[in-house]
């Protein structure tokens, strides 16, 4: 069954996203900004039943915060400060008066984040101009120009411009944890799933495997749950997460205007300008966020051989110093350490066997030959997205890449796009009509995970998606003038 018409009135085109979170929302958004678009024109495929939360800011834990301070969240990159007008207008923190910071930063729910994205896409879907399609996607296929798109209760439809703005693939779990224990009932290998952490009892002693932003969340949400019992977390180098900056900084440094040409220059470089901030009174978070401002230019700047080079030495102590933590889920980490219930470990999962309820698992130290032996009752998995795996993650995908439409990036890191995010087929090649919207575009963006950057890409890609729908009426146009001609 097709939704709607083959195609919708004035032979206008049609429009599809896939993925209806920040990435997706934000790109509807924008492109009806910009474009006049009919009902019919514009098609969301979204299984949840609100636009704008996706994985990120759909959850109902109340201990999930947003990591970044309101006054920074915005759908609108020329309106910094919209989002937390929004909070005042609405009275939306009357009842979370912890959302307040020492700093006097607001970090709210993030819940309440994916309501104010849903404010702002909802009236489109009242009125017609965008259909909100809850449904998983089931089959992407080429049909003449077109792609036609299936979904999982069987309804299609044709697009002539089609935005993948998906989340990042599930975390995928050391495999010594699957095999062993991939029935075990307090097994959790992916914690932002609804309730993930319900089975896990009061007094349990928890193995969380990675040290980011995630395993931040876990031991947030297990205090507020009333979880007492030992909790030991894990990484390679045994990073944690960093927190905020005490009082608010300027970016510090330049390291765009003499871009480093390989991975080792331009750490030397970002060293340097922390001894330098620190001599002035300031502190790290100042150069990192200059980094961050500048992340575009940087990475284009290096060459493919170094680009892998970065991603594979220093990404994890980039991760841990830009992806910070709310203050509010920080103090709850540093309360554990303090009363002796987290430990921190750098540390690998070397060998695990479930009997009798227990898990005994051998942690292989890191930076040594040394094993030790510990028993838990619940493991949780807080690896990250699992990049590798994002060919295979789901069928449409899959389908894809093996027609050749879609292929990974160089550094692996997501699709591989050009530099107006139009995806590059397996042998290179531009697919006009097909775009990546978000994180998984990072691969030729560079810094495309925190919020303000996704929000900016996604306008970039309804401006380029607005652009071919012109180029597109042009041709037809001339095609027109030269048939009349003849």
């Amino acid at each position: 069954m097709t939704i709607g018409s083959d195609r919708p009135a004035a032979d206008l085109p049609v429009i599809a996203i896939v993925g209806g979170g920040v990435s997706g929302a934000a790109v509807a958004f924008h492109l009806l900004q910009r474009l006049p678009l009919s009902p019919g024109q514009i098609f969301i495929f979204e299984p949840r039943e609100r636009l704008g939360a996706g994985l990120a800011y759909d959850t109902q834990d109340p201990a999930h915060r947003i990591n970044v301070p309101a006054a920074k969240m915005s759908l609108l990159p020329d309106d910094i400060e919209h989002f937390q007008r929004w909070l005042q207008e609405r009275d939306a923190l009357a009842d979370d008066e912890a959302a307040v910071a020492g700093n006097g930063g607001l970090f709210p729910r993030r819940s309440v984040f994916g309501r104010y994205v849903n404010s702002m896409i909802r009236p489109f879907v009242e009125d017609g101009r965008l259909v909100h399609v809850r449904q998983r996607v089931e089959r992407i296929r080429r049909a003449g120009r077109r792609w036609m798109i299936v979904d999982a209760a069987g309804q299609r439809v044709n697009a002539d411009m089609l935005v993948i703005a998906t989340s990042h693939p599930s975390p995928l779990p050391p495999q010594a944890l699957q095999d062993a224990l991939a029935d075990h009932p307090r097994f959790v290998p992916d914690p932002t799933r609804p309730d993930a952490l319900t089975a896990i009892r009061t007094n349990d002693r928890v193995l969380i495997v990675g040290n980011g932003l995630t395993s931040a969340d876990v031991i947030a949400s297990l205090e507020l749950r009333g979880h007492r019992g030992p909790i030991t977390a894990i990484s390679r180098r045994g990073l944690r997460s960093r927190g905020h900056a005490a009082v608010k900084q300027e970016p510090f440094g330049d390291f765009a205007g003499r871009p480093s040409k390989t991975a080792l220059d331009l750490l030397c470089r970002v060293r340097a300008a922390i001894r330098r901030a620190e001599q002035e009174g300031r502190s790290w978070h100042a150069v990192i966020d200059q980094v961050r401002a500048q992340g575009l230019h940087l990475w284009q700047a290096l060459p493919i051989g170094e680009r892998r080079r970065l991603v594979r030495h220093l990404r994890p102590f980039w991760d841990v110093h830009r992806f910070r933590v709310a203050p509010q889920v920080e103090a709850s980490s540093e309360r554990a350490i303090a009363n002796g219930r987290l430990e921190v470990l750098a540390a690998s999962v070397a060998a695990v066997t479930a009997a009798g309820g227990f898990i005994d698992c051998t942690l292989r130290l890191s930076r040594s030959q040394r094993r030790v032996g510990k028993q838990f009752d619940a493991v949780v998995v807080t690896t990250g997205p699992g990049h590798r795996g994002i060919l295979q993650s789901q069928a449409w995908i899959d389908e894809l890449s093996k027609a050749g439409y879609l292929a990974m990036d160089a550094a692996s890191l997501g699709f591989a796009c050009d530099m107006r995010s139009r995806a590059l087929a397996a042998d290179g090649t531009v697919v006009p009509s097909l775009f990546i919207s978000g994180p998984l575009a990072r691969g030729t963006f560079g810094e495309l995970m925190g919020l303000p950057e996704v929000v900016e890409h996604a306008v970039l890609v309804a401006e380029q998606v607005a652009g071919a729908i012109a180029d597109r009426k042009g041709d037809e146009g001339k095609a027109c003038l030269d048939s009349s001609a003849a």
